[in-house]
């Protein structure tokens, strides 16, 4: 089945995704015209982006070997080195060695 659309409505469809775009831009610009003096605000504005990539990246780590015993082993000893402050790559390798050897012990069924 082919859905053909007409200009207008593309022009329309444009416009609307750059309007939705633009306002969370702009809003806090014209909200927001002082300096933000808060720490409590700051400090929650501060960790926001981290927040939002961990609850975007979260679900797919748990289903992203196949099998969730893995990846279970996995996600539990790259919080364990992060939480040690080890280096991104440290964290990383662990990761992938923890599964890697768990799968040798868990095999997929």
């Amino acid at each position: 089945m082919v859905i053909r659309m007409s200009l207008k409505s593309a022009f329309l469809a444009v416009l609307f995704m750059a309007v939705v775009t633009y306002l969370p831009r702009v809003l806090p610009l014209a909200i927001f015209r002082r300096e933000i003096k808060s720490t409590y605000i700051k400090s929650f504005l501060k960790y926001v982006p981290y927040a939002v990539l961990g609850a975007l990246t979260f679900p797919d780590i748990l289903y992203s070997t196949g099998t969730f015993v893995t990846a279970l082993c996995g996600t539990l000893v790259a919080l364990l080195l992060a939480y040690k402050e080890k280096s991104l790559v440290v964290v990383a390798l662990g990761a992938i060695v923890t599964v890697y050897l768990s799968g040798l012990v868990f095999p997929l069924t």
